[in-house]
């Protein structure tokens, strides 16, 4: 089952519940999953798919951060419960450990010795961990272990 048919399901299940927030949530992510097939010109593959939701739930975190800075729980905690809804579609998230593993190995199948190579090891990573990691804590990562 695609992710859009997966959606529209979800979608007639919240309807049928009266589940406002992940009904309106869901066809969110539906009109941005039509969009981008529009964008694309055709049918989208599963890795654009997930790139759609990774989208949508960076979008989420920096809401929930401003909202904070700004003081304003109630939206926060609104786009808090969004994000929670759309993880729901996204692969499971590496711990910390489970990250620090994969980057240890990656480092070692680049060659990777110094920061003169965090271009290499975070291609790598990216493209093995795309969906499971959030980008910002990899590079942290990486380059914590290349100093």
């Amino acid at each position: 089952m695609s992710l859009l048919q997966q959606l529209t399901e979800d979608m007639k299940q919240a309807l049928k519940a009266q589940d406002k927030l992940k009904l309106s949530t869901i066809r969110l992510l539906i009109s941005q999953l039509k969009n981008e097939r529009i964008d694309s010109g055709g049918e989208l593959t599963p890795d654009q798919e997930l790139q759609v939701l990774m989208n949508a739930a960076k979008k989420r975190k920096e809401a929930i951060e401003s909202y904070q800075q700004a003081n304003r729980l109630d939206l926060a905690e609104k786009e808090q419960q969004e994000l929670a809804i759309i993880q729901q579609y996204l692969p499971a998230q590496l711990s910390d450990e489970q990250l620090a593993a994969k980057i240890d190995e990656i480092i070692a199948a680049v060659g990777a010795t110094s920061l003169k190579d965090l271009g290499k090891v975070m291609a790598e990573a990216m493209k093995q961990l795309k969906g499971k990691a959030d980008g910002k804590k990899m590079q942290q990562l990486v380059r914590e272990k290349l100093a």
